[in-house]
């Protein structure tokens, strides 16, 4: 088993995108911080959330009209698994509220910045689930002077915690 931990060691990062009125930066922390991420239909989305570790670290993304911007970051506590409550037998990942944002980072502020060129979140502006490399990860950090709970750099382990499963997400 230890060998398969070791596998696994190098973080990914990712960005979680949902509406506000439905599933906030707020309903994640006033939740305990555990929630599942559900209601993801895209296959490309889904193959993403597939992908996701335990540990992982995901930028919470308001969308809508109004609100398209990072606000939070999140830790995946528990990796893919089907949900027996969904008739459908979805896909769901569980995530850790780890910290807000210290200032949101907004789309058209991204967007102007020529350290992001060539994020997917601009070249697949509707998927859910979008991969995050490393670069981009630390750049939209500094943009939004880290997460309270610890800068980027400081979030080695910030994924620790077991699977509980929180109340219902929408994306």
């Amino acid at each position: 088993m230890g060998d398969e931990k070791a596998h696994h060691k190098q973080k990914q990062y990712w960005l979680l995108k949902t509406e506000p009125g439905e599933w906030s930066w707020e309903d994640q922390a006033a939740n305990g911080g555990v929630s599942r991420w559900d209601g993801v239909k895209n296959k490309q989305a889904q193959k993403n959330m597939r992908a996701m570790k335990r540990g992982d670290l995901c930028f919470f993304y308001h969308s809508g009209s109004k609100f398209r911007r990072i606000v939070g970051v999140v830790s995946v506590a528990k990796e893919w698994y089907e949900d027996e409550e969904e008739e459908e037998k979805e896909g769901v990942v569980d995530v850790r509220a780890v910290g807000e944002m210290r200032r949101a980072v907004d789309l058209k502020e991204m967007k102007g910045e020529d350290g992001l060129k060539g994020f997917d979140l601009f070249r697949q502006p509707r998927l859910s689930v979008v991969p995050v490399p490393e670069k981009i990860w630390e750049r939209v950090c500094e943009i939004g002077g880290g997460f309270e709970g610890g800068a980027a750099e400081d979030e080695e382990e910030s994924g620790r915690g077991g699977g509980e499963e929180g109340a219902s997400s929408v994306v």
